[in-house]
């Protein structure tokens, strides 16, 4: 006797929808208590901070970031509808389009990431916050007696000093090195988590995220390969697991749209 899951092509009569439907809705719940709870720990860690920094991120690489998941959310749903109309290669065309726009967002994610790790922060015996590009590997700065910066300026910023890591020489606003001695320092670190509490929220929310996309990216994967041969005996079961497959999709997309404004712009 073969051993059949009912509804997952048919939909249940006590719902409306079938099986995997009702599961990944019941899944997204969890998961916007799971962003709720860390956007709720933002706004108190943000109300309770005596000061919060501004313009730390790249807001055209985010905007742009921002135009990639859009258009991921459209061809997703490109795909979905090509496979509800029985159109094979139109739907394995889409879904790929899908999967390339996820990729460019993790890598211009990537590319945040790095210049963050290359921006550095000192913090005075005064008070005084110095940011900047050293002008020394981190070992060498140990080492030595004085610490040497390219500080900067209100009209490089960021963006700055991406150009200046891509193409070797400072960009437009950069000031001249700065030489701090030891002595004056409080503290210095580059821009990671442990700098500042706008920070450790910035990539634990962001870092979380990018692990959502990669969650989906491998599922979107495995319906453009190897998942795509269910078409050959149930085209509409594969068209349900696309379906759900693209509802978490959209609501990874959903999250972006509130991280943007929420870490880039306010």
């Amino acid at each position: 006797m073969e051993l059949e899951i009912p509804y997952t092509v048919t939909a249940r009569p006590d719902t409306g929808s079938y099986n995997a439907k009702i599961g990944i809705w019941l899944f997204l719940a969890s998961e916007v208590m799971l962003f709720g709870g860390f956007f709720s720990a933002y706004i108190f860690l943000r109300m309770g901070a005596t000061h919060w920094p501004h313009h730390l991120l790249n807001v055209p690489m985010g905007l742009f970031n921002t135009f990639v998941l859009i258009t991921s959310s459209i061809t997703m749903v490109m795909a979905w509808t090509a496979l509800k109309m029985r159109q094979f290669q139109s739907y394995r065309r889409w879904l790929a389009a899908t999967l390339v726009c996820g990729v460019v967002f993790l890598g211009i994610k990537s590319m945040e990431y790095k210049d963050k790790f290359h921006h550095y922060g000192v913090i005075l015996n005064n008070g005084q916050e110095i940011t900047g590009h050293l002008e020394m590997t981190p070992a060498e700065a140990m080492k030595s007696s004085t610490l040497r910066i390219l500080p900067d300026a209100e009209d490089a910023g960021s963006f700055g000093y991406q150009l200046r890591s891509i193409f070797g020489r400072p960009a437009a606003g950069e000031e001249k090195v700065l030489e701090i001695p030891k002595s004056d320092i409080q503290w210095w670190s580059n821009f990671t988590p442990r700098y500042s509490t706008y920070l450790a929220t910035y990539f634990t929310m962001t870092g979380l995220h990018g692990l959502h996309i990669i969650g989906g990216l491998l599922v979107l994967g495995f319906f453009w390969g190897p998942g795509a041969k269910l078409y050959r005996t149930n085209p509409e079961h594969l068209a349900n697991r696309v379906e759900v497959a693209g509802l978490f999709w959209h609501f990874v997309d959903l999250v972006w749209i509130f991280l943007f404004p929420t870490l880039y712009l306010l």
